[in-house]
């Protein structure tokens, strides 16, 4: 029996599978542990370093232009809206994110996927250009082979001290990501309601992470493909009939709402010179429809 190699974080969805709790079916998969997940995305993109990864939205975008041998399957494994995920120093200089124009403002990677929502909802909600703005970043792109626009900067300093020095007036940075003692407060004071306003208006979650497969499994062993993405699709079918009801940002297949954010991430991305070209969705899923979409 052939062994693969996934690197997939710990969710409530995805311990069962990882644990051999639910294995899936007679295949055996070997999943590294990587934390923080996104230390896996690089070496997946540029190495093909394991048979299936969890992987982000804007890297695959990326990947996918680049022309990796990479495919994407229909499994969101995570996402959330992301109003909140721009924070700004009490007290600070700006108190709107209409504010920011002109202004420099800390994200670990341009090219990370909050990154990528945040300034979609900054245009869309705010009208502010991210081409306005200085992105103060202090990670590269996982891709290699992606340039960065010219208003991005490289630091080797902390993005919570340059918002304590006033070097950056606003951080990106994921709720769970601000260190207790930081006095970084949420930019969008209403977020609530704005998050809601723009559920809305797209009816669906942003998407950050969904699972890949190198492409050479998809083509030489489609249904051990087929059984590792049924047996966490099962995992989150469980978990969504045990947990409150509401919008999720996890799912599987090609329903409507994972398409719509897949739809905005394309637009987003091309607006903000992630990526050049806007493929569909479907191009998108061209290989898994190749190889498992009428099975």
């Amino acid at each position: 029996m052939r062994t693969y190699t996934a690197a997939v974080r710990d969710y409530p969805y995805t311990t069962p599978v990882k644990s051999g709790e639910r294995a899936p079916g007679n295949r055996k998969v070997d999943f590294s542990e990587i934390e923080p997940i996104h230390r896996a995305f690089a070496p997946m993109v540029r190495e093909l370093k394991y048979d299936f990864s969890e992987l982000a939205l804007a890297t695959y975008l990326q990947a996918h232009e680049a022309g990796k041998e990479l495919s994407l399957l229909p499994l969101t494994l995570h996402g959330n809206f992301h109003h909140r995920s721009i924070v700004r120093l009490v007290g600070g200089p700006v108190e709107s994110p209409k504010d920011l124009a002109g202004k420099r403002v800390g994200v670990r990677s341009y090219t990370q996927t909050t990154g990528m929502w945040v300034r979609g909802v900054l245009a869309e909600d705010y009208g502010v250009d991210p081409d306005d703005i200085t992105w103060v970043t202090t990670e590269g792109p996982h891709v290699a082979e992606y340039v960065e626009p010219a208003n991005v900067e490289r630091t080797s300093g902390s993005l919570v001290d340059l918002a304590r020095s006033g070097d950056i007036t606003a951080v990106v940075m994921g709720p769970k990501a601000v260190p207790a003692d930081a006095p970084l407060e949420p930019l969008i004071e209403d977020y609530k309601t704005v998050e809601q306003a723009w559920y809305q208006r797209h009816d669906t979650v942003p998407i950050n992470h969904l699972l890949t497969v190198r492409t050479e499994i998809l083509r030489e062993d489609p249904e051990a493909v087929r059984s590792v993405l049924d047996t966490f699709a099962a995992e989150i079918d469980a978990w969504t009939a045990k947990s409150e009801p509401g919008p999720r940002g996890y799912g599987h297949g090609l329903t409507d709402s994972i398409r719509e954010a897949l739809r905005l991430s394309i637009d987003y991305a091309a607006q903000q010179h992630l990526i050049t070209d806007k493929p569909t969705v479907d191009d998108l899923f061209a290989d898994y429809n190749r190889y498992l979409g009428d099975r």
